[in-house]
């Protein structure tokens, strides 16, 4: 088992934004972590990678209490995309990449790996170019190259998609697929209803109240999806895969 959730609870000022969350989460599968802005998507992946305290509960992680895991040890098993960063140096883009696999022994002197990350997100091009000169959808994928070179086997991603051109969206879908085959689990945080379940393997839905809901995502129907997102959605199918639409409020 990746991750365990036990009694999990998760207070933002005496709001309660989960309350006991029994959850697992194992290998090869991706999470589509859905709900409405301020329900506590955000704040539960930075629980999860031990950046805040639950109000209660336990976290497992590859078998391991969290709170038992050294931060190194942490950093080797679970990867985070935040939804907005800083960069506080101007790293060259090869050299930020390389830095994110510090938790490793290698340390980023692995060409060929440096290599792999760089080409998953289209950015060997742009290997020398300073941080500061990037776009938006550049910046994000850089930081997707990290998560990717950090290679860790619980991937905790928070709007992967943001700024992300249609192309890089694909590239991205494309990753995720490859990351499941080789048997990671990834937390997906997304208000994109057709990139998220078309990836997804299980959806979590939060709504802001305490309480969540877990489906299998071939069984994840519209009026749930739309109960949490308060919104009507209606459910296709499109090449394969499954998506959700906008519908009608009445």
């Amino acid at each position: 088992m990746m991750l365990h959730t036990d009694n999990l609870g998760i207070l933002q000022g005496q709001r309660h934004l989960l309350h006991q969350l029994d959850w697992q989460v194992h290998a090869g599968e991706v999470w589509w972590i859905a709900g409405r802005n301020g329900c506590g998507k955000s704040t539960l992946l930075a629980t999860l990678a031990g950046l805040r305290a639950p109000a209660a509960g336990r976290i497992t992680l590859c078998g391991q209490p969290l709170t038992a895991t050294a931060p190194r040890l942490r950093a080797q098993r679970l990867a985070l995309l935040p939804q907005a960063s800083h960069d506080a140096f101007d790293y060259a883009v090869a050299d930020a990449v390389a830095a994110a696999r510090f938790p490793w022994p290698d340390d980023g002197r692995n060409p060929a790996r440096l290599a792999a990350a760089l080409d998953a997100f289209d950015l060997a091009r742009l290997a020398h170019r300073p941080l500061q000169a990037l776009s938006g959808g550049e910046r994000q994928r850089v930081a997707l190259a990290s998560v990717m070179m950090q290679d860790s086997p619980l991937l905790l991603l928070d709007e992967p998609t943001n700024a992300l051109d249609l192309a890089h969206q694909a590239a991205l879908q494309a990753q995720i697929r490859r990351w499941q085959a080789d048997g990671k689990a990834v937390l997906l945080v997304s208000h994109d209803l057709q990139f998220s379940p078309a990836v997804a393997s299980h959806a979590l839905l939060l709504d802001g109240a305490g309480n969540a809901a877990r489906y299998p995502i071939a069984q994840l129907d519209a009026h749930a999806l739309g109960d949490v997102l308060g919104y009507p959605l209606t459910r296709i199918t499109h090449a394969g895969h499954p998506c959700f639409l906008p519908g009608h409020p009445t």
